[in-house]
């Protein structure tokens, strides 16, 4: 679930131009009624061959079927440096993903970095589906999605099997309570290969209470935690996304920083003693008493898309 920002145009390749004279001819919004509620898929004016994809309203995902490495939507642009840092580039790599949607960061690894094996735990199935025939993913691209509870998916992923676990997991427009635990976030560690990482898309607004329970959750499993946010939804100024990553080694703090402040969007990245500060002595969420991350605001995600 994002907030649209426009990112920087990249220079089409020839594989880009051949992907977009195969891809399906644009036309009119389109709608589906799936698994969990009311999906949209809306073409970006700016560019003739990508689309957000809206569940009950709420933007959830962009992709660009001509250029899979263009990142629409803010936070997504922010998981995208956290798959750009996972490894050396272009390297293949295992990822775990937890939330599919239009399964834009799953094309967007699969672009950066080819013969990646993925792994996609998607609830709605039905949603996979028409996302698949609407947006069609390219035939040597190794990624599965499968129609499973996202938790579920985690307590049965090998051990050590993923060098990137990445969790954008929304009910609607909330976080589920299931999935913002220390048990959570311990199965996510688990499924880490040595040196590997887990990052997270959550939402909140002022107060951050939310928030601030999430990052003292991470902090109790990993030593290494960071958060990545827009300054005004740090000042609690406005509802929106922050990225949180975290692992055993040490995050590489001063390159994601370079990448998140080079953004057409503004960013910060908080770690080390300013991040445990900002917790402000919020409780660790456990599977006992875990509760979603709030809704939003019902203006909270004006899209330019439409």
């Amino acid at each position: 679930m994002g907030r649209e920002r426009r990112a920087p145009r990249r220079r089409p390749t020839t594989d880009d131009a051949t992907a977009a004279v195969e891809a399906a001819d644009v036309g009119g919004p389109r709608s589906r009624r799936t698994d969990t509620g009311l999906a949209e898929l809306v073409p970006d004016r700016d560019h003739p061959q990508a689309w957000s994809l809206l569940l009950d309203g709420a933007p959830q995902s962009h992709v660009d079927l001509a250029d899979p490495t263009r990142l629409g939507f803010e936070y997504q642009r922010r998981l995208g440096h956290l798959v750009d840092l996972a490894a050396e580039p272009g390297k293949p790599i295992q990822v775990l993903h937890l939330g599919g949607g239009a399964l834009t960061l799953a094309r967007y690894t699969a672009a950066t970095r080819p013969r990646s094996r993925q792994q996609v735990a998607e609830l709605d199935t039905g949603l996979t589906e028409w996302v698949r025939a609407e947006l069609p993913l390219h035939p040597n691209w190794q990624i599965k999605v499968r129609g499973a509870d996202a938790r579920t998916v985690l307590e049965r992923a090998p051990e050590a099997g993923a060098d990137l676990v990445i969790a954008d997991v929304f009910s609607g427009a909330r976080v589920p309570a299931h999935c913002t635990t220390v048990e959570f976030a311990t199965l996510a560690a688990r499924a880490l290969a040595p040196g590997g990482r887990y990052a997270v898309n959550i939402t909140d607004g002022a107060g951050l209470a939310f928030a601030r329970s999430q990052v003292a959750t991470l902090l109790a499993v990993f030593p290494e935690v960071a958060l990545i946010a827009d300054p005004a939804v740090l000042r609690g100024k406005r509802f929106g996304n922050l990225i949180l990553a975290a692992a055993h080694t040490p995050l590489p703090i001063a390159e994601l920083t370079r990448r998140v402040a080079s953004d057409s969007a503004l960013g910060r990245v908080e770690h080390g003693a300013d991040l445990a500060a900002f917790t402000g002595g919020a409780a660790v969420a456990t599977d006992a008493a875990a509760a979603p991350s709030p809704a939003p605001p019902p203006d909270a995600f004006k899209w330019a898309g439409r």
